[in-house]
């Protein structure tokens, strides 16, 4: 039986306080929101935090609100709450559907979306959601607050660009254009509790219902040190009009674009061959939403 190691539990009122804390920790601390994650890797061994910081008492983390014209979605928002909310469904039906795949009810109603983003697990089920939608990222230090690309938050697996000091507070996902849809897929030996082998987001905007395509954006996920965006099969897809032999041609394309391995889950053989077949599928259900969506689904 796996045992936790031993740690210091702190429990901050105030985010100013808990950004004080973590800079004087210097590395020592990390945040924890579900643990779902964190927990994990410490009864394995892999990070031995000697402290835990819980933000549960911070107020303002657990809203999902309206902003810039999208939406900001508070760090420790659960992703049940966001598999179940009917604004983030009808906004954003990619990241709902992209929540309700994440593990089990129960795993659902502890972790928390900003968990999910800070432990840059290669196969994480949200991120390739979000970096199609565009997300960004708003992290808070004790001196500094910065707002960033999840784009570019990774640097490769359990690793990012974020400093131990820092919290992430919010995740904004600006507004979709017109004629946009978006698709999430992802593959799993089993429906539920299942680490995904490939998963693929993909979202389509159009510039009329039976226009071309002005933004194609395709992300891969657990083929790769991070979720990646299949760059050939996006330069593939833009400005071309919608048909599928060219979501056929641009699935070809994607397999090329990915660097998957072989593990206890799958081959890398087998990875790419679904790449091919995830893509070709997302691809289709992206366009039938875009061109009946005059203003904007993803």
């Amino acid at each position: 039986m796996l045992l936790l190691p031993k740690f210091d539990y702190e429990e901050p009122r105030s985010l100013p306080e808990a950004l004080a804390m973590l800079s004087e920790l210097e590395g020592n601390g990390k945040v924890i929101a579900g643990g779902t994650d964190l927990l994990v890797n410490m009864k394995k061994g892999t990070v031995a935090p000697a402290f835990l910081v819980s933000l549960k008492k911070v107020e303002g983390l657990r809203e999902i609100a309206g902003q810039r014209g999208g939406f900001a979605i508070g760090s420790h928002v659960t992703v049940s709450e966001i598999a179940d909310s009917d604004h983030v469904g009808s906004a954003f039906p990619v990241l709902a559907r992209a929540a309700s795949c994440l593990g089990s009810p129960l795993i659902r109603n502890r972790a928390t979306i900003g968990g999910n983003i800070v432990t840059a697990r290669p196969a994480a089920d949200l991120p390739p959601a979000l970096i199609a939608l565009g997300a960004e990222l708003e992290l808070k230090g004790k001196d500094k607050d910065r707002t960033i690309a999840l784009d570019g938050f990774f640097t490769g697996p359990g690793s990012s660009v974020m400093a131990s000091s820092e919290v992430l507070t919010r995740i904004i996902i600006p507004s979709a254009p017109p004629f946009t849809g978006a698709d999430y897929i992802k593959l799993g030996h089993r429906a539920a509790l299942e680490i995904a082998i490939v998963a693929v987001a993909s979202r389509l905007t159009l510039d009329k219902p039976d226009g071309v395509i002005v933004d194609a954006r395709v992300i891969l996920s657990s083929v790769a040190p991070t979720a990646i965006h299949a760059v050939s099969a996006e330069k593939a897809l833009t400005g071309q009009r919608p048909s599928e032999d060219l979501f056929a041609k641009a699935a070809s394309i994607a397999v090329n674009d990915c660097s998957p391995i072989t593990d206890m889950r799958g081959g890398a053989g087998y990875r790419r061959d679904m790449v091919n077949t995830l893509v070709k599928r997302t691809l289709l259900r992206a366009f039938n939403d875009a061109r009946d969506m005059k203003g904007g689904n993803a």
